[in-house]
């Protein structure tokens, strides 16, 4: 039995949020210190980095739920089901609900509580429970419902990936332009035909790796310590996914029984332009292979990164259409992989 992703589905943010609109920021260095050089030279470098231009931020009145709640009505609608018969809601999410604002996380009830109570879905057996794991927190949902479905446990899962990042940055770290709002969601059921997922992969790394990312105080020293916001090792975080995120995706691959030839796309967490296509270049490295033309969609440019709703808003536009050069057909390899908070990774292969 192999488990598929029957609806998909994302909520993107109108709010658009350019480069230029941080040409005003007072960005800081960790110890407090004005930077030598003007905004402009700190965006540039962001950019060809990067690879982003804009970003979406969450309209003031919703939370990470409520984006959920949108994506999670499109799923359903491409799947065309009755949400009564949804067994489990399994939520990807780090901060919780965070009101515009402040800076509280608000996560009792469960965010997939929340959830389940917006789309009113009176089932009691319908489960619903969180899990934080990171960027790759959706893809971890969908190998634990694969898990359910395989187990017996269930027939039919929610799998959601939500974030409101844009209210947990500190605005003056220059890697608050990195952040974006977003969600994606997904149905996802037992396959009785080749389709579906056909090898995965996870793991954490939790020694000198577990504190990449963390929660720490504003580079501003006139605001209050103990308020924190997102931070991160960049460069560590950038070598980590190099030296583990190609051998992952090796391995799963290799488990599928497929060839590196027969795959067609890969849907890699959209966290940093330069370092996904350098994460590309050494997973087909390994096999000897340079990389293909056009094998790997990417969103970041106009969407930023939205943790864990990346990879799902990444399929929901790939089959859309909405992805300039970009289209995969009924058959198509895919890898789905990512990388995060914990430092966590993970992928699976998919046949579509």
């Amino acid at each position: 039995m192999k488990i598929k992703i029957t609806g998909i589905g994302s909520y993107i943010p109108e709010k658009k949020v350019s480069n230029t609109d941080f040409s005003e920021h007072v960005f800081l260095n960790e110890d407090g210190t004005a930077f030598g050089y003007p905004n402009e030279v700190v965006i540039n470098k962001f950019k060809g980095i990067t690879g982003i231009e804009h970003r979406r931020y969450a309209e003031d009145q919703y939370t990470s739920s409520d984006l959920a709640f949108f994506a999670s009505q499109k799923a359903i609608e491409n799947a065309r089901i009755d949400p009564e018969t949804i067994d489990y809601i399994i939520f990807a999410h780090n901060f919780g609900d965070v009101k515009c604002g402040t800076n509280q996380s608000d996560m009792i009830p469960s965010l997939a509580t929340r959830v389940k109570h917006k789309l009113q879905i009176k089932n009691p057996k319908c489960v619903a429970y969180d899990i934080l794991f990171g960027c790759p927190g959706w893809i971890e949902g969908v190998m634990q419902a694969n898990a359910f479905i395989k187990s017996g446990m269930a027939k039919r899962c929610l799998v959601i990936g939500s974030e409101t990042l844009s209210r947990v940055v500190d605005a003056h770290d220059r890697d608050s332009m990195i952040y974006s709002d977003g969600a994606g969601a997904s149905i996802i059921e037992a396959s009785d035909d080749e389709t579906g997922m056909l090898a995965y992969e996870s793991a954490t790394y939790a020694n000198d790796e577990a504190n990449y990312l963390f929660f720490g105080k504003s580079y501003n020293p006139d605001l209050d310590p103990d308020i924190r916001y997102i931070k991160m090792y960049g460069r560590k975080i950038y070598e980590f996914a190099l030296s583990q995120v190609p051998a992952a995706m090796k391995s799963c691959l290799d488990k599928s029984g497929l060839g590196i030839d027969d795959v067609k796309k890969i849907l890699i967490h959209q966290a940093n332009e330069k370092m996904d296509e350098a994460i590309i270049q050494r997973f087909y490295k390994l096999y000897d292979r340079t990389v293909p033309k056009d094998i790997m969609p990417m969103s970041i440019h106009e969407l930023g990164n939205s943790s864990v709703a990346t990879v799902p808003t990444l399929f929901d536009l790939l089959i859309r259409g909405e992805i300039e050069n970009q289209s995969i057909q009924k058959g198509d390899v895919l890898i789905f992989a990512s990388v995060g908070a914990g430092m966590n990774i993970n992928a699976f292969v998919y046949r579509y």
